[in-house]
């Protein structure tokens, strides 16, 4: 679904029953909104991905490793790059590491929006609590992340 159209469904199942007046301001304010969250949604799994991506084993296989495990590479791997092998197993680790520092609320919601790909609603009923506390949690726990891993001198 594009912004817009997300924006234009906001608007009908929240305000619908608002004066017509207040429609066109009311529709601004949800677009950059929506507009915003789009972005920002954009740029950390853009973030994750990148970092994430460089942790994949480069052979093809059928099944999706999971990425915080792939610091157990095969030792075959080892003799064809062990250059990129070294910086996929340290990339790993901070993050591994990176991740462990989060309080446990903040890890839970990171770990259930950007790893498992739950949306916010989802998120917060498996966390049994509001969607308001778990873009709270995520938002916090990708500034920490972030600030985390640029100490440790990995580039975003």
């Amino acid at each position: 679904m594009d912004i817009v159209q997300d924006a234009m469904l906001k608007l009908a199942r929240h305000y619908a029953g608002a004066p017509a007046h207040e429609l066109p301001l009311l529709f601004q304010r949800i677009m950059q909104n929506t507009i915003r969250d789009f972005y920002r949604r954009t740029r950390v799994r853009r973030l994750v991905f990148t970092l994430f991506s460089a942790l994949v084993p480069r052979k093809e296989e059928d099944d999706t490793p999971d990425l915080l495990e792939t610091l157990d590479v095969a030792a075959d791997e080892i003799h064809l790059d062990p250059q990129a092998w070294l910086m996929r197993k340290e990339v790993a680790t901070l993050i591994d590491a990176s991740l462990a520092l989060l309080p446990a609320r903040q890890r839970e919601a990171f770990l259930l929006r950007y790893w498992e790909g739950l949306d916010v609603a989802g998120t917060a009923k498996v966390m049994g609590c509001s969607e308001g506390s778990v873009k709270t949690h995520c938002s916090r726990a990708n500034h920490t992340l972030a600030a985390i891993l640029s100490q440790k001198g990995v580039t975003l």
